[in-house]
């Protein structure tokens, strides 16, 4: 049976919850981690018209980029639309769960997602907020085991640096132990010590997936039980941040970009700051409202910054300092819908469930 954690758990490896904002409403809002689970459906928002579409296609658990509960509810109002949402999602069984930040923020999320659907590639980070911790991971494993056992800790993402994979440094010894009443040892008898040829063998692991590592590791290593150490290191590990820039392959004008813009988001209009004759060739992309971060696209030697929810004074601002501005609308980010879909379908073969993409059309604004 494929519960809610199942799920929930594969989602955070690829956007740990550590990447988000503090204070960002993230996690689950409605339901139970141990509830059952066969069908997910991905969805921007949680609108009762997306619930009634999940009801209508047996989903157990909606995922979504925005937050069902951003501001603290002081009743639950049935007459209320928040409300009747919250009733129908308990009546039907439904899990609520939010990836917002921190889904912007992963690598492949919602930033890039937005990139690759301009065409955009080769992209670097335009606001650093953290790095990756990294840990040693050492286990001793038996000599016979070592080759097989290596390409197990490297398919699991261990002892990856740059484009080298399979980094480990190995140092043979002699482990003993003694097999106790109830065991099933692989080597050796109860009750007698035993020594055994075996390698020391030391890798680094990502935080964001060192409990997979181990469990993956654990399952590779022919020993009823592991004997390992993990120990935190002080190396750089990958950078995240919110946002990506990149350059386009030849230079075009603000005009000719705002028209790939609108027909890449399938949008029917782009809102526009600057001279739509000036030359651009350094793209600066960040999904939903990026307002603040200007001045951080201006010094990133970006030309124009594409980002939703464009305010009246930061367009003056951004004039003044000669950043050119597209508002595509904050909707753009329903890219994530079909993008994160495949990537859950990927990386959940194991389990016995569905996913699907709401159809449902949350875009608030019409053009009239």
């Amino acid at each position: 049976m494929t519960t809610v954690k199942d799920v929930i758990n594969i989602l955070e490896e690829f956007a740990p919850k550590s990447y988000a904002f503090e204070g960002d409403k993230i996690g689950l809002h409605v339901g139970s981690y141990n509830a059952k689970v066969s069908r997910v459906m991905v969805a921007l928002d949680v609108l009762e018209s997306v619930v009634d579409e999940a009801i209508e296609n047996h989903v157990e658990l909606i995922i979504a980029h925005h937050p069902l509960i951003f501001k603290p509810l002081k009743s639950i109002d049935l007459n209320s639309e928040k409300g009747r949402i919250i009733q129908k999602l308990i009546q039907h069984n439904i899990s609520v769960y939010a990836a917002h930040t921190n889904l912007d923020i992963a690598s492949s999320g919602v930033n890039d997602m937005l990139m690759n659907q301009l065409g955009i590639e080769n992209t670097d980070i335009l606001v650093e907020t953290g790095e990756e911790r990294l840990y040693k991971l050492v286990v001793f494993v038996p000599e016979s085991h070592e080759n097989q056992f290596r390409d197990a800790l490297s398919e699991a993402g261990a002892g990856h640096i740059g484009n080298y994979s399979h980094c480990t440094f190995n140092t043979p010894g002699t482990g003993t132990f003694k097999p106790l009443d109830g065991t099933n040892p692989y080597i050796g008898s109860q009750g007698e010590i035993e020594k055994v040829l075996e390698v020391r063998m030391e890798t680094v692991v990502p935080e964001s997936i060192l409990n997979n590592v181990i469990q993956v590791a654990k399952e590779a290593h022919p020993y009823e039980e592991m004997a390992y150490d993990v120990y935190p290191v002080k190396l750089s590990g990958t950078k995240r941040g919110l946002g990506r820039i990149g350059a386009l392959s030849q230079t075009q004008s603000l005009k000719q970009f705002a028209e790939h813009v609108k027909q890449s988001f399938d949008v029917p209009f782009v809102r526009v700051v600057g001279d739509e004759s000036k030359q651009i060739k350094r793209v600066a992309v960040i999904g939903g409202d990026g307002n603040k971060y200007i001045n951080q696209a201006k010094m990133k030697g970006a030309d124009v910054l594409i980002t939703g929810d464009i305010y009246y004074h930061t367009a003056h601002d951004a004039l003044g300092m000669g950043l050119k501005m597209i508002d595509p609308g904050h909707h753009i980010e329903k890219v994530m819908k079909t993008e994160l879909s495949k990537i859950l379908r990927e990386r959940s073969q194991d389990l016995d469930v569905e996913f699907i993409e709401s159809k449902v059309m949350t875009e608030p604004f019409k053009v009239i």
